[in-house]
């Protein structure tokens, strides 16, 4: 029926305007597959009294035979319309499909004077189009939910006025105001303000995000609590929210590698189920047997059997904030035996924090962890932002300094009164005649090494050292392991950074291998050299890692969101950093391919038995279009069940365990 020429995806001619909604013709008439959908449940309605009138009609006045007849007739007409009106335009455009058998069986029923039931089978048959429809087409229906998600009109900011203006006149620079309570209609930078912000609708993330003055915000996303200032960096089909528009509907056009094997043959069965009604008829000369062999035989389950699971699993994944690009990597990626992992920003939060004070001889930690702040709170270097961030935590504060100079790749130095603080390289205080005869040597060197340290002195007197480790994020040891008892056999780490610190994470996370101080095509010859005897899936964040991504079999990159590079570098992108998401795509990959081979064997064996009962009359036309129906149900409903799979990652109580 309709919805098997239709199933495969939305039209291709859609145009987002640069507020996300849909200006192609098609779409302008305020939704014209949703009117389609209410012209036939209208119908649907209209037809099915009409044949219900007819029945009651005979049952209770069996002298108004006429009136009878003539309510059925009128209710097959209204009800047949439709699909003879499908099954003409195939014919013209040169296709058969399963529109033809539908429209020809209810035809040989009508030629028999069986108005009522040739109603009937119509009215059963047109209830799965709509059903039909409604199921398949998913992209649409996502692209119309993320479009409710962006408001058309937006306050702007000019000349220090508010002025109302439509989303669409907005250009890059402008500054709008953003209230709470409502949604950001574009990507910008927050210039003025403090708020949380609900990211839940591109990320999946369950907890909102406290943003302020230089931070990102992103369309479709809702401000919470504090009045914004943004200034405008992208619009229309640009914003995170038109990306993901794009790759919403761009998925959905794609095919899965069975349901290709699936169109291969469709051409012959249309034919094929011809030639046995003939037959049929042949031997049995019963048309009732004939018409019901047509209808049942109508495979609108069996191709329904793949759309829907991936059309309820790209659901299910982009809840989660998981972008699919093609559905054929729903596959791919239930066939992955292996991970291998970047290491800075994918295993750990891509920021150091102070893993251990190392005070000298004589020396008091928190003189040395002072004197650090002091020097470093004059330095943008990753070292002295984690600095900053303890002397938030501690309440300490840096002393006021009359002059500062940073040297590149050395370290830091200050003069606070008559003294000269310096916070770098071991080498480089050295250079000033710096004595490090009171630096207590480690008991626990291999530590030391796993760490990025930096020596802090006052004039010629070296105070100790400071480590830093990049922080491992928290979701990372239980990701890694439910990996494990998915049934992954190896899981491998690859970082520029020393052999030390690499394997230092590794042991933590219990990773199997690591691959250390490698450049990027040294990434890219681990992947190819795994690749040899596992599916290999490479995660980072797609910035610097793009080429190792490229390489595997599958690539993911995560905390896509609003970063072109990472969406456009791999087949999967997570908008979020949850690496929980990772061993979910997994699972949700595998229980789609089991639902569509649940699904493919519920159709055949509904057609197959259908048929087969037809052929030897033990299955009356209006029992077969039941059956038809209950079919699309099954697998409907079969299919639905991906669609809750991963709901507690987005449940804000949900907490990783240790």
């Amino acid at each position: 029926m309709e919805a098997a020429v239709t199933y495969s995806g939305p039209d291709s001619g859609h145009a987002l305007s640069t507020d996300g909604r849909c200006r192609c013709p098609h779409c302008m008439t305020e939704g014209a597959g949703h009117n389609r959908s209410m012209a036939r449940l209208s119908t649907a309605l209209l037809g099915g009294a009409l044949i219900l009138n007819s029945y009651l009609l005979r049952l209770l006045f069996p002298d108004q035979l006429f009136a009878s007849e003539l309510s059925a007739m009128a209710g097959a007409v209204v009800l047949t319309i439709p699909i003879f009106t499908v099954a003409f335009k195939d014919l013209v455009a040169g296709h058969v499909h399963m529109n033809e058998l539908v429209a020809l069986a209810i035809l040989a029923a009508m030629t028999r004077g069986d108005f009522a039931s040739a109603g009937l089978i119509a009215f059963l048959l047109l209830l799965g189009i709509i059903i039909e429809s409604r199921t398949a087409s998913g992209a649409q229906r996502s692209i119309e939910e993320l479009i409710k998600l962006a408001p058309h009109s937006a306050t702007l900011l000019k000349d220090g006025k508010e002025i109302q203006v439509d989303v669409l006149d907005l250009g890059v620079g402008d500054t709008i105001v953003i209230r709470p309570g409502e949604n950001f209609p574009v990507d910008g930078k927050i210039v003025k303000g403090q708020s949380t912000v609900n990211q839940a609708s591109i990320t999946g993330e369950s907890l909102p995000i406290d943003k302020e003055k230089g931070d990102d915000v992103f369309a479709g996303t809702q401000n919470l609590t504090g009045a914004l200032e943004v200034k405008v960096s992208k619009v229309g089909e640009d914003t995170t929210l038109g990306k993901v528009q794009e790759l919403i509907l761009a998925a959905e056009k794609t095919q899965a590698p069975i349901v290709r094997m699936i169109d291969k043959y469709a051409g012959y069965y249309t034919p094929t189920i011809l030639m046995i009604a003939g037959l049929t008829w042949w031997f049995t000369k019963d048309m009732n047997n004939v018409v019901a062999v047509l209808i049942v035989s109508c495979p609108c389950a069996l191709v329904l059997a793949t759309p829907t699971a991936i059309v309820a699993s790209v659901a299910a994944a982009s809840r989660l904030g998981i972008l699919i690009k093609n559905v054929a990597d729903i596959e791919v990626a239930a066939k992955i035996q292996a991970f291998i992992f970047d290491k800075t920003g994918t295993l750990t939060e891509g920021k150091l924090s102070v893993a251990r004070l190392a005070p000298a001889k004589g020396v008091e930690p928190a003189e040395l962890l002072q004197a650090a702040i002091t020097v470093e709170s004059h330095s943008n270097h990753p070292v002295a932002t984690a600095l900053k961030a303890l002397a938030d935590e501690t309440g300490l504060s840096p002393e006021p300094a009359t002059k500062a100079t940073e040297f590149h790749g050395k370290g830091v130095e200050a003069v606070v009164g008559k003294k000269i603080f310096r916070a770098g390289r071991e080498a480089w205080l050295k250079s000033f005649g710096t004595d490090f005869s009171k630096i207590e040597k480690s008991d626990d060197a291999g530590m030391e090494k796993a760490m990025s340290v930096i020596f802090v002195a006052v004039g010629d007197k070296v105070l100790g050292w400071i480590g830093f480790r990049d922080t491992v994020r928290k979701e990372a040891a239980g990701s890694i392991r439910r990996l494990g008892e998915l049934g992954i056999k190896f899981c491998a780490m690859v970082t520029g950074d020393r052999k030390s610190v690499g394997a230092l994470i590794a042991n933590e996370l219990n990773i199997h291998d690591i691959e250390a101080e490698c450049l990027p095509d040294g990434k890219v010859d681990y992947v190819l050299r795994t690749k040899r005897d596992f599916n290999v899936a490479v995660v980072g964040d797609g910035v610097n890692d793009a080429p190792a991504l490229a390489s595997g079999t599958l690539g993911i990159a995560m905390g896509a969101i609003g970063s072109d590079i990472a969406i456009n570098s791999a087949s999967i992108a997570l908008m979020n950093n949850d690496l929980r998401r990772i061993p979910m795509l997994i699972q949700l990959s595998r229980q789609s391919w089991a639902v569509m081979y649940q699904n493919i064997a519920l159709g055949v064996l509904f057609v197959i038995g259908g048929i087969s009962l037809s052929v030897f009359g033990l299955l009356p036309p209006i029992a077969a279009a039941m059956i038809h129906t209950l079919s699309t149900l099954v697998i409907v409903f079969n299919s639905a069940r991906l669609v809750r799979i991963g709901e507690e990652l987005t449940r804000p109580e949900t907490v990783e365990s240790p």
